[in-house]
């Protein structure tokens, strides 16, 4: 796999030689609302081409799921003749297999164990952040393949931002609810309105699940500020394009 100037790649996969980790930013791609997934290949294949271009690798290297804000996480053994449907993370063991998530504000996560070799990419926006799709997506790596959290490496790439993220009392109940030391991850602006920090709910997450805090990489952009280099959901509407945020072993 190649590394390409036009992809974002992470410090804490930088010193493995069997691994590329990256997320695309609107310069990756020509297209002004790139998708990667829809009901039609029309919507998604010329992106997964150009991607693949980019990457030097084939179009059908590049596994996606259909995203829905679940808690899912699918095991792949083999690259997927269907389209892996309601899933919001994906793990393999096989070199050659490019997992890949979709966002434009939600939080992309990417995993890998360097003892056991096993990948992951996770999907997080709020929905999936309570559900805690990242403890099952390392529970997965445990229980399927033998991996100490311990030795678990970690990126958390660009999203909306705490400054940004304004939310309602519902989502403030379920972060109490469902995440360790939900005050790390919440706070009250000057308006006495909340703020949630995806990125160290997802950290919190993480650590309960005993990854090393030296071992989570935070990349800390915001989606919604930096919308010359991001896709935004929330502020250019919900048709925008998407961030990949990939990661793949190589043989």
């Amino acid at each position: 796999m190649h590394k390409n100037r036009e992809l974002i790649y992470y410090k804490n996969f930088s010193g493995f030689e069997n691994v590329v980790a990256f997320t695309s930013t609107k310069q990756t791609f020509d297209e002004q609302n790139p998708r990667f997934t829809g009901d039609s290949p029309e919507i998604f294949e010329n992106n997964r081409i150009l991607l693949a271009e980019k990457l030097m690798i084939k179009p059908d290297q590049l596994v996606f799921p259909r995203q829905t804000h679940t808690n899912c996480v699918v095991e792949i053994s083999h690259i997927p003749a269907d389209e892996i449907k309601e899933t919001d993370a994906l793990v393999t063991a096989k070199t050659g297999i490019c997992l890949c998530v979709q966002t434009a504000d939600c939080v992309p996560i990417l995993l890998y164990d360097p003892i056991n070799n096993v990948i992951a990419a996770v999907h997080a926006g709020w929905r999936g952040t309570v559900k805690k799709i990242a403890e099952i997506a390392v529970k997965k790596m445990m229980n399927k393949y033998n991996s100490l959290p311990k030795n678990i490496v970690a990126a958390i790439g660009p999203s909306i931002s705490p400054d940004i993220y304004e939310v309602g009392e519902e989502v403030v109940e379920e972060v109490k609810k469902s995440i360790p030391n939900a005050n790390l991850a919440l706070y009250k602006d000057a308006s006495k309105k909340f703020h949630f920090n995806l990125w160290e709910a997802n950290r919190q997450v993480l650590l309960k699940n005993g990854l090393s805090k030296n071992n989570i990489e935070i990349l800390g952009e915001c989606s919604y500020t930096q919308t010359s280099k991001y896709f935004s959901a929330r502020k250019e509407g919900i048709q925008t394009g998407r961030m990949v945020s990939g990661i793949m072993l190589l043989s």
